[in-house]
């Protein structure tokens, strides 16, 4: 049996075709397309016609290579850039209407709860009570728990593409208030969801994202040729130095520097800040860079909780657009 899962995030299309049967989701073959959203959408305004038209040809043909693969029609969701847009169920509908695929956005709060799920999983019990940071290109997710679903979530708007147009648009590289500002802000809305984290303790510490691997990977951790299994860590104090030293250099000059790709280089700084910043007030000296997580959690659900659950969600989407900005916290009640 094999089951695929679509994640329309703000800079790709990302397909990943599982092996299902035996209760973990086994990648078979995985592929992605540009699409670069964050690029084309500002935050809080409407997708525009001409990037509904790039996401209607991705999706249509990560369906075609679901398909291929002698996989189930896609589990398919997109994150903050299209939850957030006004416009939202018109994207929705043309996406259904031209490719017969319920694409659906998940709620913050429900893509933190998610990749804990992934995360929870790929480190295993030992790991003992878990906090997990996302960064995403909207938004970020925050989680703890101590069973296989965390006892709260936290989805801010502090993605690093959001703060990259907010705060560095006009300046490559951006000045040192800049930088300041832009930590400031960071700071003010992490407040109270870090003391919550420090409150708690947690024994072990992951983080997720494309984001935090390419911030790992600039601060010595192994390439991903390495494979999935090489422990990677990312420390506070070398954060720290990695965003001195991005700060310093344009957009086109960070992406040469080891694991910064060309389509992320612009808002690498705002995601090096942000879980610099994260980290610091959270107390969290290091964190474990975790290979699963939001795409594995949606079908580790599939997997456990069988497709009524799936189902569930994509009706949630009928009931309205959500809110631009994420609910800052929220105490999940999904436990098993």
């Amino acid at each position: 049996m094999r089951t695929s899962v679509m994640d329309v995030g703000s800079k790709t299309v990302r397909l990943v075709v599982a092996d299902t049967a035996d209760g973990a989701p086994l990648p078979v073959h995985t592929a992605k397309w540009p699409l670069r959203l964050s690029e084309q959408v500002t935050p809080g305004e409407p997708v525009p016609e001409e990037a509904v038209e790039r996401l209607v040809d991705a999706v249509a043909a990560a369906t075609r290579t679901a398909a291929q693969w002698g996989a189930s029609g896609p589990l398919a969701f997109a994150t903050a850039v299209v939850r957030g847009a006004p416009n939202r169920q018109e994207v929705l509908s043309a996406v259904r209407a031209r490719t017969g695929v319920d694409l659906c956005t998940l709620p913050g709060e429900v893509e933190a709860e998610l990749t804990f799920l992934g995360a929870r999983r790929w480190m295993g019990w030992r790991c003992g009570p878990l906090a997990l940071l996302d960064i995403g290109g909207g938004s970020l997710e925050v989680a703890f728990g101590r069973g296989r679903l965390p006892d709260f979530v936290a989805s801010l708007p502090l993605g690093a593409g959001r703060l990259t147009h907010e705060y560095f648009a006009d300046a490559d590289p951006p000045s040192p208030e800049q930088v300041r500002a832009l930590r400031r802000r960071v700071r003010h809305q992490l407040r109270d969801v870090a003391a919550r984290i420090r409150w708690e303790g947690p024994r072990t510490a992951v983080a997720t994202s494309r984001t935090f691997q390419q911030l790992g990977r600039l601060c010595g951790a192994a390439p991903g040729r390495h494979g999935p299994f090489v422990e990677r860590e990312l420390s506070c104090a070398d954060l720290r130095v990695a965003i001195d030293r991005l700060a310093a250099l344009p957009a086109a000059e960070r992406a040469r520097l080891p694991g910064i790709s060309a389509p992320r280089s612009a808002q690498s700084l705002a995601g090096a800040v942000v879980g610099h910043t994260a980290m610091k007030l959270t107390g969290l000296d290091t964190v474990t860079i975790c290979p699963w997580a939001l795409r594995e959690g949606v079908l580790l659900r599939h997997i456990e909780d069988g497709p009524s659950w799936w189902a569930e969600i994509t009706r949630l989407n009928e009931k309205g657009p959500a809110a631009a900005d994420p609910v800052p916290l929220r105490i999940a009640t999904a436990h098993g």
